[in-house]
């Protein structure tokens, strides 16, 4: 696998240098290079690349207004690169795959290179499901119902395994398989990881479509729980009843939603 790159800094001295430590990753191909901002772009969108190494102070057109610059078309995985520090939490804002300091460290570099490696594993892997699907639908359409049943594996690599959350500010990297569940307050949600909380801004219906829904079921209007932490169902009046989750907690389940969950819990 290939990963097609492009470097943006408006510093020629930054370039070379980040080149010079790409050098001894065989599988990264730099197909251009650019000095500032609105080239980046015309670059991008020309050559297509799957991962963009980006500088965020550049003059005039900054490395965000690149990012913004790119929203009608695919964008690839971007890795900002910067002096400043204080730019970090918008680069996670800006779903960034990782954010490194100047001079950039090659035990850091080669770290943020496994984690473009295994998103992009995961999207061309997504990819070549979908094409093969499209195919088969044409001149085979029992096979193509049967690759949709055991794909089930590969479409659950789209669903978020680590999530930023940007509390107090701070940035907190939470593992997805420790969320216990999640509580609704208008546009925040309370994530709760058995020994901590935390405060996400962020609708119910965008984070549902980040979870694995096999794992992670909607039991009430406002409550998201994480099925593989339930350990008891305790019967209720009215055909509601009550999850025992592993920490202790209680959470009702909504009559609306009793017979979603009981598809998962037995």
């Amino acid at each position: 696998m290939t990963i097609r790159t492009i470097l943006v800094d408006d510093e020629p001295l930054a370039i070379q240098g980040l080149e010079l430590r790409l050098q001894a990753h065989e599988d990264v191909e730099i197909v251009d290079k650019c000095v500032n901002g609105r080239e980046a772009i015309r670059s991008i969108k020309t050559h297509k690349p799957d991962l963009v190494f980006l500088d965020i102070q550049m003059p005039g057109f900054d490395g965000f207004s690149v990012v913004q610059g790119l929203m009608e078309v695919e964008p690839p995985l971007v890795v900002f690169v910067t002096a400043y520090s204080d730019h970090a939490l918008r680069a996670f804002e800006a779903q960034a795959v990782d954010y490194l300091m100047k001079p950039v460290d090659d035990s850091r570099l080669a770290d943020t290179l496994d984690r473009v490696r295994q998103r992009l594993s995961e999207k061309r892997g997504q990819a070549e499901v979908d094409r093969l699907k499209e195919v088969l639908a044409e001149v085979a359409p029992e096979a193509a119902e049967t690759l949709t049943d055991g794909s089930e594996a590969v479409n659950a690599s789209r669903f978020e395994k680590l999530i930023n959350i940007k509390d107090r500010g701070q940035i907190f990297r939470v593992d997805v398989d420790t969320i216990e569940r999640i509580d609704a307050a208008g546009d925040y949600m309370c994530i709760y990881t058995g020994d901590n909380t935390l405060i996400l801004r962020e609708t119910m219906k965008d984070l549902e479509k980040r979870l694995d829904p096999r794992r992670f079921q909607r039991v009430h209007r406002s409550t998201i729980v994480n099925l593989d932490l339930v350990k008891q169902v305790k019967p209720h009046t009215n055909g509601e009843c009550f999850l025992v989750l592993d920490s202790g907690a209680q959470v009702k389940v909504s009559r609306s939603y009793r017979d979603v969950v009981a598809r998962f819990v037995h």
